[in-house]
């Protein structure tokens, strides 16, 4: 994170194109050399996935042993635009369960932390869901894909929400948007993401009392089910099954 921070206020940040809209930033980089390497020195025979220097996420067998899940920026475009809403996110699995989770927004000063079984929290301060239990009290936050040729389904649930919530958001950062829905300060949140998108914010999403499940019904079998974030939906428990319901039709 601090990092992250040094990098951004110099002005002059490098930027590279992954994609059409997909970029990535020097940050991106330094940050990942600085969390492999400290990773490596401290578990020299632990697997390190990446988003910035790992091959595909499928290519390792995630299922057992030791495994960290990392993308050293989460919301990049975010970062090289000079907005706050960026994450570093770092995960930590076991025998393909994940046991520890650390989400740490360096703009915000907020880190969210969790332990497998001992409650999630913010700042060192124990968080929960919210309790909101009706679709029309719901604030609601998704994200949208790199690959801009296929928009039905999306518009299709960006309406939905609209219509039936209180209100939709798009920050561009998942593994916050994740957090907030296990802070209270958001209480649905959709969209289809990658392993290190999702390998700590879901751990802490679960010890606050977030419900999860998937508005297509598909998984990806090449992945433990704790970091697979195909088509993904996390929300407070009040309101689970008729979000669920409301972006599943078609």
């Amino acid at each position: 994170g601090a990092e992250a921070r040094r990098i951004r206020e110099r002005k002059n940040l490098k930027v590279e194109y992954k994609g059409r809209v997909d970029l990535v930033t020097e940050a991106d980089f330094a940050a990942d050399k600085i969390i492999r390497e400290k990773l490596q020195s401290a578990f020299p025979e632990h697997y390190i996935l990446s988003e910035e220097s790992s091959a595909q996420a499928d290519a390792h067998d995630l299922f057992s042993g030791p495994v960290w899940v990392v993308d050293p920026i989460d919301g990049t475009t975010n970062y090289a635009h000079g907005h706050v809403h960026v994450g570093v996110s770092i995960g930590y699995m076991e025998d393909g369960l994940a046991q520890v989770g650390v989400v740490h927004a360096p703009f915000l000063d907020e880190t969210y932390t969790a332990i497998r079984g001992q409650g999630a929290e913010l700042n060192g301060h124990p968080i929960h869901a919210s309790t909101c239990d009706a679709l029309e009290k719901a604030l609601v936050s998704t994200g949208f894909p790199y690959e801009r040729d296929n928009l039905g389904g999306i518009l299709f649930r960006i309406e939905r929400a609209l219509v039936h919530c209180q209100d939709v958001r798009r920050a561009g950062a998942a593994s916050i948007d994740i957090c907030w829905i296990a802070c209270g300060k958001l209480d649905a949140f959709y969209e289809n993401l990658s392993p290190w998108d999702v390998a700590a914010g879901l751990l802490v999403a679960k010890e606050a009392g977030v419900l999860r499940g998937r508005f297509s019904g598909k998984n990806n079998p090449l992945l433990p089910d704790e970091i697979d974030g195909s088509d993904l939906v996390v929300t407070a428990p009040g309101v689970y099954e008729s979000f669920l319901e409301l972006i599943r039709q078609e």
